[in-house]
């Protein structure tokens, strides 16, 4: 199964690197075969394990951005009470969260099975890493502040000035992620700079956008782990860890996209994928 030990160090990785955009699930796969871990990375276990992580990463985001959430949660009845939204930053802000969380939704459901055969494929894992680190720089070239970028209004009312098919595009950027090796993060952001927004507004939509398809991943998997013969208390510990990780990372990442890019991220990923793929060719 998975020890105590084990538990801590990707629940550590994970809560660190998902909001990172390095990709937790890419290094959650390569750690375990750089390292000589015996676990079955393709077995149920597993998946539920990274789930549990994920899951507490999201109560993390929930928290940080609680206040928001309240104020989209209020602008999504009053689209519903009301029928409008054109006005209405936050229920248009609630809307554009639904439409973009759609294509990782749909492509989690249909190819589940398929996106878990990677979770025992470290050396795609580390080549998609690398494919992360072309994804963040690229982003940073074509990156341009646009008119939504230029207006002095909070990040929350840019995003939800962006357009419908934007905001699906972002959702499209989102669903990379499912790959191990790309980053949720980072190709979200890497779509939002695209779609126009600064790197602040991006970073938060980013984590905002993470919220929802996490924890609807967390309802399908998480309810297996209390009747499987599952590690309930190793994973309850590497959820705590990722947590925790997730907490600090996220008041790091907030601060430091106000002013800095993607590039150090981005070198990151080339050589920590080029090197990990080596090394697991070579072994």
């Amino acid at each position: 199964m998975i020890s105590y030990i084990q538990a801590i160090v990707l629940g550590l990785v994970q809560g660190i690197t998902e909001l990172f955009p390095i990709s937790s699930l890419g290094h959650s796969v390569i750690i375990p075969s750089l390292l000589g871990w015996n676990i079955d990375q393709n077995a149920d276990f597993f998946v539920v394990f990274l789930v549990a992580t994920h899951f507490a990463t999201a109560l993390v985001l929930l928290g940080f951005f609680w206040k928001d959430w309240v104020k989209i949660f209020q602008g999504f009845f009053r689209s519903i009470v009301f029928h409008k939204i054109k006005d209405d930053a936050y229920a248009r802000l609630a809307w554009i969260i639904i439409v973009a969380t759609i294509p990782a939704g749909l492509l989690g459901l249909i190819f589940e099975k398929k996106f878990a055969l990677l979770f025992a494929a470290p050396t795609y894992a580390a080549l998609f890493l690398f494919i992360n680190g072309i994804i963040l720089y690229s982003a940073e070239i074509i990156a341009r502040r646009s008119t939504i970028s230029a207006e002095q209004i909070s990040s929350d009312q840019k995003i939800s000035k962006i357009s419908w098919i934007k905001s699906f595009g972002v959702g499209c950027a989102q669903a990379l992620a499912l790959i191990p090796g790309l980053s949720r993060t980072g190709s979200t952001l890497s779509g939002g700079l695209v779609a126009g927004l600064d790197r602040e507004s991006a970073v938060r939509f980013a984590f905002i956008l993470a919220t929802p398809i996490i924890f609807a991943a967390a309802l399908l998997k998480l309810p297996s782990l209390f009747h499987g013969g599952y590690p309930v208390v190793a994973t309850l510990v590497g959820a705590i860890c990722a947590a925790l990780g997730a907490y600090f990372s996220v008041k790091f990442l907030t601060k430091y996209f106000k002013t800095k890019t993607l590039k150090p991220f981005a070198y990151y990923c080339l050589i920590a994928g080029i090197i990990s793929f080596v090394i697991l060719v070579v072994r």
